[in-house]
């Protein structure tokens, strides 16, 4: 099953509750197992630069159905290098997505940019844990 837009909204909407309750200000996007865009909000007064760090890290998660944390000390191997090459350069192998797994299946990923490498983090994780 894929995600559905209601169910990337409150993805969205959980992970957004997080950082309000943290005091920071992020950007959240939710990409579905091919790493495209299902949903992407930007809070008042977030980084810029948390756009596209958001969705890059969410591709990366999606691509390799791990936290994308997992995927930074390996960064420079051939085996991420490539894949993430292969996929256009887009996906980010730093800290901040989770995959999103149901009946043992990748179906997407939350990534989130703005906080610190685990403010994002945990935000994804509390976004996705509205599902």
């Amino acid at each position: 099953m894929a995600i559905t837009l209601a169910e990337a909204n409150q993805i969205v909407e959980g992970a957004v509750d997080a950082a309000t309750e943290m005091g920071i200000k992020i950007n959240v996007a939710v990409c579905d197992a091919g790493g495209r865009l299902i949903a992407f909000n930007r809070m008042d007064g977030a980084i810029w630069g948390g756009v596209y760090g958001s969705q890059g890290k969410a591709v990366a998660s999606a691509a390799f159905g791990r936290s994308s944390g997992e995927l930074q000390e390996r960064a420079g191997t051939p085996i991420i290098s490539g894949i993430l090459a292969a996929e256009g350069g887009h996906g980010i192998p730093s800290q901040g997505a989770l995959p999103i797994i149901r009946n043992g299946m990748v179906e997407g990923a939350c990534g989130v940019g703005g906080g610190t490498s685990q403010q994002d983090e945990d935000c994804a994780a509390a976004g996705i844990a509205k599902l």
